[in-house]
């Protein structure tokens, strides 16, 4: 790695000197920590079109552009950035950052490496250092990483939480437990780490916890998002109770603080949904034979969250043959690279985009994917397992892609899952888990998109339903290598045993033999749950079948 350049160094520095003394650039900080993001891009873009050199607002630039998940732009405009001065390392620290969130991690770890080359003991490098090997899977060397950090700066209680996370996911239960315990101790009201704790489903608060938790959430001045944590910690506590009311109650100003923030529309996704049963029928597959990288590596698990696709990942990654890897964003990648193509704005850009591609742009596609998933195999196993449940929306990329990849459907009892559903608090990416109605209208789509793929792929989606895997566990595992094409292990029933890294919020449960007492659990809310049934309709109606096919999906 080549030294800074003195030259280099002496511009960046007097570019920061003159940034800091800016009225204009300190105007859109303001706006950036104010989140308008509208007024802080419009104050910078002009600023570049004066002087496109500035890379003080280049930088800023790209922050506006990542906020709002215009990755791609962030990415070349802080190549720009370093490209005018490489010893810019708070755009270098950027720049590692956006290639970590675009899913770039080999890039963005090189990044990092620059990085600590001239500043090892920079916590803020080692702590970005740690979050991209949680992203690979490397998570003893970045559990090793957020212990040097704490021990240096103990009192930060976002590193805590972040190494209780990497516990968490390595198996090792008592130490995330502890770990979240200090972040309670240095920081009382932080919502996060009192979820996090209810979030290993197997944990029990006891009555200090709970007067600790209403003490908090009895503050003028908490947060909404600490409060819509304690929120769902404090439902979960007194669910564990049997106090049924009190807990819905509080899952329900959780979920109405979250919602707030993480707008939904309904309507929109049942579009896209729409639009991929009319793209993808048995015509357009046969018209593609032959299309696609013809590498059978890939399981792909799939279904609604909460709906036991972490126990299938768990009982197929015991298996000899399949490495269970965490849930893999690449496709959704490759969604955002082709809706990118698209022109206009409609709920399904990028089908129509998939639909237009000839058979190399589509090869293309799936060795880019096979590229992308390689960090995270470790073991040398033939098989994989990109468990990410609402890839149920993507099968006929996978299908047009990757051919020769398996596909497993997970699906639980529509309130069950709807229920378990409510009262997860998601960090991210299930927006449409904050109303009952939604759920029940997600519920329905995923429904009847699958159905869609029954008829135009007969046989190509195997399905699970996590009721008949906790009845009959052998039955259904050997039912389900056999779809694999993998010969009976018997390990697979004792996956309990597998010591494996699990990511999801079902870590704790799937290193427990199978338990029948969750499957029915969802009864005791029933009195609640009338917004989801409503929203289910002709779904929870012909459960477990599929209703007869309905091509308008609105309720």
């Amino acid at each position: 790695m080549g030294q800074v350049s003195a030259e280099s160094k002496a511009s960046v520095e007097g570019a920061l000197r003159h940034a800091v003394a800016d009225p204009v650039l300190l105007e859109a900080g303001r706006a950036l920590v104010d989140n308008d993001i509208p007024h802080a891009e419009t104050l910078l873009r002009e600023r570049l079109r004066r002087s496109p050199t500035d890379v003080a607002a280049i930088r800023m630039l790209a922050e506006v552009a990542a906020r709002i998940g215009r990755y791609e732009d962030a990415t070349h405009l802080l190549e720009r950035c370093l490209e005018l001065a490489p010893g810019f390392a708070a755009a270098r620290q950027n720049y590692a950052m956006v290639l970590h969130r675009s899913n770039r991690p080999q890039e963005a770890l090189a990044e990092v490496e620059r990085l600590l080359a001239s500043d090892p003991d920079n916590p803020g490098y080692r702590n970005l250092r740690a979050v991209v090997l949680c992203r690979t899977g490397d998570f003893d060397e970045a559990i090793e990483l957020y212990e040097g950090i704490l021990a240096d700066h103990p009192g930060q209680s976002r590193v805590w939480l972040s190494q209780g996370h990497a516990l968490k996911t390595a198996g090792q239960a008592g130490r995330a437990i502890a770990a979240y315990r200090r972040c309670i101790d240095i920081e009382p009201g932080f919502g996060d780490a009192w979820w996090s704790l209810a979030n290993l489903k197997t944990f029990r608060f006891d009555d200090a916890d709970l007067a600790t938790m209403r003490a908090q959430l009895g503050r003028t001045d908490l947060g909404d998002e600490d409060r819509l944590h304690l929120d769902f910690a404090l439902g979960k506590a007194l669910e564990d109770r049997g106090e049924y009311a009190d807990a819905f109650a509080h899952y329900s100003r959780g979920n109405a603080l979250r919602l707030v923030r993480t707008p939904y529309s309904a309507d929109a996704n049942s579009a896209r949904l729409q639009r991929a049963t009319e793209i993808y029928t048995s015509d357009f597959f046969q018209a593609r034979a032959g299309y696609g990288v013809a590498a059978a590596d890939p399981i792909f698990i799939v279904g609604m969250p909460r709906a036991g696709s972490t126990l299938v990942e768990q009982i197929l990654s015991s298996h000899p043959l399949v490495e269970g890897t965490m849930e893999l964003p690449e496709l959704t990648s490759l969604t955002r690279v082709l809706r990118l193509q698209g022109a206009g704005d409609g709920p399904a850009r990028y089908h129509e985009v998939l639909a237009g591609l000839d058979a190399d742009a589509v090869r293309e596609l799936g060795e880019r994917y096979l590229e992308r998933t390689r960090i995270q195999r470790k073991s040398g196993a033939p098989f994989f397992i990109d468990k990410m449940p609402n890839n149920f929306a993507h099968i006929g990329l996978i299908r047009l892609a990757l051919p020769d990849a398996k596909v497993i459907d997970v699906r639980r009892h529509p309130l069950a899952c709807g229920f378990s559903l409510f009262k997860q608090q998601f960090a991210r990416g299930q927006d449409f888990s904050y109303s009952l109605g939604d759920i029940g209208r997600y519920y329905r789509d995923y429904v009847g998109l699958m159905a869609h793929f029954d008829q135009a792929l007969p046989g190509y989606v195997h399905r699970v339903a996590y009721e008949a895997l906790v009845e009959d566990t052998e039955t259904e595992v050997r039912r389900l290598l056999d779809h694999c094409g993998l010969p009976f292990a018997p390990q697979c029933l004792r996956f309990f045993e597998n010591d494996r890294p699990v990511r999801t919020a079902s870590s704790e449960q799937v290193r427990q033999p199978i338990y029948r007492a969750g499957v029915d659990h969802w009864t005791h809310f029933e009195p609640w749950l009338e917004p989801l049934k409503a929203a289910l309709g002709p779904v929870l109606d012909a459960w477990p079948a599929a209703p007869v096919p309905d091509r308008d999906t609105t309720p």
